[in-house]
Order: C-alpha cells, then sequence, then structure tokens
C-alpha cells in the first residue's frame, strides 16, 4: 500500500519523500506548525497550489515532524543541575536526515505512516494515469488502528486530483469519520477538481508560487551546469515553480523557447525556413518530450499574449513585450482567442489521435500568422 515512486537513491533532487529542504513557504509553514501545537490539529489538511512549488515536499515535511512527536531529535540543553530544560513550542516543522524518523518514511518503513500514489499497472507495465479505488481502500482501515508507536498515524495523498470518482468516494468516507489521531494530508494542483463534499472536510492550506530569487537559487542548486543568466530565465519562465523550471531545464526548455521566440519575432511574415527546419525536428521519432515541451511553451505565451492586451503579462523581458505589442496591434483579440483554441485542440488531438507532429506545428504557426494578418 506505501505507493511509492520508482526513483534511483541519488537522484537529484530528491522526491519529496527523501527532501529535507523546503524554501520560500515559511508562512504556510508557520500554520501547520500552530495548529500542531495548539493541540487542536485539524485531522484533514488540503494542501493547495501550483504545481512545482513544494506542497508534497510540506506535506512530507509534516508528516515527519507529526511521527516525531513534534520534536526535532535535537538534544536539549542541560539545566544547572544537569536536568533537561523543558522544550520549548517547536516553531519550526524541519526533521533532520538523521532521524530516525527520516530514514523510516524515505524508505517506507514507518509502520504509522503510509503514502498513496498512483500505482503500477501491470499489464501495461506503466503508471495508470489516476488514482484507482484499490489504491486506497486500505486506508480507513491503517487508520483505524492503534498507532505502533503511541502516537499519530498519518497518510499522504499526492496527487489527491488524480483519484478516480470511486477511490474519491471511499476517501470521502474515511474523511466523514475520521478515528482519534489519525491526520490526512492530500495534495492538490486543482482542488476544484475534487468533491465539494471532501473539500469541505479539510482545512485547506494555501501554497503559493514562490519568489523568482528562490526558484534561481533551487535551479542553480539542482541544475549545476546552468550558468546564472539560464537560472534567472528558468525563474522567469516557470512563474515561480521550481518543479517546472527543472522540467524545463531537463528538456532543453530554454533552447526551445529561444527558438520560438525567434519564429514569432519574424510574424507576420513567418520564415518558413526556420518553421520547417523547427517542424522536422519536433515531427522526427524520439522527439516526444521536445515536442510536448514545445507545445506547452506555445500555450504559455499565447496565454500571456491574450493577457497582455489588459496589462497581464508581468515578468515579460522588454523585447517580449514589444513583441506582444506589436502582434496585439496586429491582430483582434477575437482572433487571438481563437487561435488560443486552435493550438489548444492541435495539441490535444496530437497527444490523444497520433498527428503528424511536424503538420501540428506547422498549422499552429502558420494560425497565428494568419490572426495577425487579421
Amino acid at each position: 500500500m506505501n505507493a511509492l515512486r520508482s526513483t534511483d537513491e541519488n537522484e537529484w533532487p530528491p522526491p519529496p519523500r527523501k527532501n529535507s529542504e523546503l524554501m520560500g513557504q515559511g508562512e504556510a509553514e508557520k500554520t501547520l506548525c500552530e495548529a500542531f501545537n495548539s493541540g487542536r490539529l485539524p485531522h484533514a489538511w488540503l494542501i493547495c497550489g501550483p504545481r512545482g512549488v513544494g506542497k508534497a515536499t510540506l506535506a512530507y515535511r509534516f508528516a515527519r515532524f507529526v511521527l516525531a512527536g513534534g520534536k526535532s531529535g535535537a538534544t536539549e540543553p542541560a539545566g544547572l543541575f544537569g536536568d533537561a530544560l523543558p522544550q520549548s513550542a517547536p516553531d519550526s516543522l524541519y526533521i533532520a536526515p538523521g532521524h530516525p524518523v527520516f530514514h523510516r518514511i524515505a524508505a517506507a518503513g514507518h509502520a504509522d505512516f503510509l503514502s498513496v500514489e498512483r500505482s503500477m499497472d501491470e499489464k501495461k507495465g506503466k503508471l495508470r494515469s489516476e488514482i484507482i479505488v484499490d489504491d486506497v481502500r486500505g486506508i480507513g482501515a491503517f487508520l483505524g488502528l492503534t498507532a505502533a508507536e503511541g502516537g499519530w498515524r498519518v497518510v499522504v495523498i499526492d496527487c489527491a486530483d488524480e483519484m478516480n470518482r470511486n477511490a474519491a468516494n471511499a476517501v470521502l468516507k474515511v474523511l466523514e469519520e475520521p478515528p482519534a489521531r489519525a491526520l490526512l494530508l492530500l495534495v492538490s494542483h486543482r482542488p476544484e477538481r475534487l468533491l465539494p463534499t471532501i473539500r469541505s472536510r479539510c482545512r485547506r492550506l494555501v501554497i503559493k508560487a514562490l519568489d523568482e530569487r528562490v526558484v534561481a537559487e533551487l535551479a542553480a542548486k539542482y541544475s549545476p551546469g546552468a550558468t546564472p543568466a539560464d537560472c534567472a530565465e528558468l525563474a522567469r519562465l516557470s512563474e515561480g515553480s521550481i518543479g517546472r523550471a527543472l522540467d524545463l531545464a531537463g528538456e532543453g526548455g530554454l533552447e526551445l523557447y529561444r527558438e520560438m521566440i525567434g519564429l514569432l519575432a519574424t510574424l507576420p511574415d513567418l520564415d518558413v525556413v526556420a518553421l520547417h527546419r523547427l517542424g522536422d525536428r519536433l515531427g522526427k521519432s524520439g522527439a516526444d518530450d521536445d515536442f510536448r515541451t514545445m507545445g506547452d511553451l506555445l500555450r504559455w505565451w499565447i496565454g500571456r499574449l491574450i493577457l497582455s492586451a489588459f496589462g497581464g503579462a508581468a515578468g515579460a523581458t522588454k523585447d517580449e513585450r514589444a513583441l506582444m505589442e506589436r502582434l496585439t496591434k496586429a491582430g483582434s483579440l477575437d482572433c487571438r482567442l481563437e487561435v488560443w483554441e486552435k493550438v489548444n485542440h492541435l495539441l490535444d488531438c496530437a497527444e490523444s489521435a497520433y498527428l503528424d507532429r511536424k503538420q501540428v506545428m506547422l498549422n499552429i504557426f502558420l494560425a497565428l500568422e494568419a490572426a495577425v494578418r487579421h
């Protein structure tokens, strides 16, 4: 039942269950710490916010803290006569990597901890696209047991949005009648997708996007080959998500982004040679990741182009703002919205219907050209 992502022990950055660091989320950490110290800890939390900002890392951090009894394991100083001084209420969820609780959760070996994620489909040999009822069926029984170490029993569901209807209903039953000293931590990118009855039975904790400075610092740490300029650009493009920044770094996103901007800059008279060169690159066998990354970048940039008409393209460089302003003046808002819908439709079809990827990319840029000329 302890569903863990398949990962190399030396994976960097470490997955949330092995990550002792959390940057830029001090306010959220303080909220959880104060709730624990109050002695009236809600039995279920919905930890929500954008992808890649530390939600799962925070959930595991809190789980370790609770299972360690709210103590980091650090030695308290001795009093005047050698007796231990009373420990003050902790103001951090930090548990040292050397702590036994940290090790056991990282190794999926803590008797009072359960993690739930998408499981492996043995027939297809890959992860399922959703969390199914079999993945969550044992949560109620697990939480109903007496804690093996006399404290709490904790479940982390990452990500709760991925539960199908049957799985969500099974979790709802647990939330309706939670056992004593049981804690459920639901990680969610899109809480609106969850059942309203699940949302209403959880205390919501919204995790904010990270500051660009923090993302750039983390990008430099986790992508040691990136230059400071690359890290700054990754931080800007990721809009506060270190997860997205690292995905872009690992998938050649910066190179693809610069190539995309170079093509967009030729509008309304597209550089056809460069467009076909890009199409050939993205359409060849084995370029699935490059195509998906380019598709994500196009969706994101066109969305910003639409928002730029209302002053909503914060963070754009001077050259990007000039390009957006020029394209905004060249075509109507209705045309840009039509392109937005067409681009999303084409990219969705490319994933589900196995369309020719080069032709999809050509059609997207030609649609942009037509919109600008309208």
